[in-house]
Formats: structure tokens, sequence, C-alpha cells
């Protein structure tokens, strides 16, 4: 299997209807490109990963036991893409 030609990198602190709107946006876009999504959740409170998992599932999903804060969560969700370019996308 290939790289994907763009790797999308979110990250997540309970912003769920964001997160889901983001989301559904990056699905319903007509491209003609390999796309990832990895969201890494930086334990929210508001069911984001249920959400994620249910409506998303092709999705990769990171969840953090603790709140990484921006940066950080980036970087671990960085680290995890696999494509030849790398988006960084706020979910709002």
């Amino acid at each position: 299997m290939s790289a994907p030609d763009l790797s999308i990198c979110i990250v997540n602190w309970n912003t769920r209807t964001d997160l889901e709107r983001s989301l559904a946006s990056l699905r319903n876009a007509d491209v003609e490109i390999s796309v990832e999504v990895i969201v890494l959740d930086n334990a929210s409170q508001d069911g984001s990963p249920e959400m994620l998992r249910q409506r998303f599932p092709s999705a990769i999903l990171l969840e953090s036991k603790e709140n990484l804060g921006f940066a950080r969560g980036y970087n671990r969700a960085a680290a995890r893409a696999g494509g030849r370019h790398l988006l960084i996308l706020n979910p709002d």
C-alpha cells in the first residue's frame, strides 16, 4: 500500500460539533488525491471519540489520557502521519 498524498491532522478537545462538521466537510470534498485523517483527542469529555468511531470509522483516532495542548497534540498526530504532505487543521 502506498503512502497517502495528504495527511490531515486535527487536534480536538471538547469540540464535538465542530469536529463533526469538519470531518463531514472533508468526507464530502471532491478531491483526486488520497487522504488520511488523523484526529488526536485531548481527553475530551463531550463524546468526541465515540462520535468519531461511529460516524467516521476511516479516520485514525489517537486518544490521549490527558490534555496535551495544541503543539504536543499536533506533534503526536504528525508522528503518526504517513502522507507525502501534511495539513494541520483546526476543527473549528
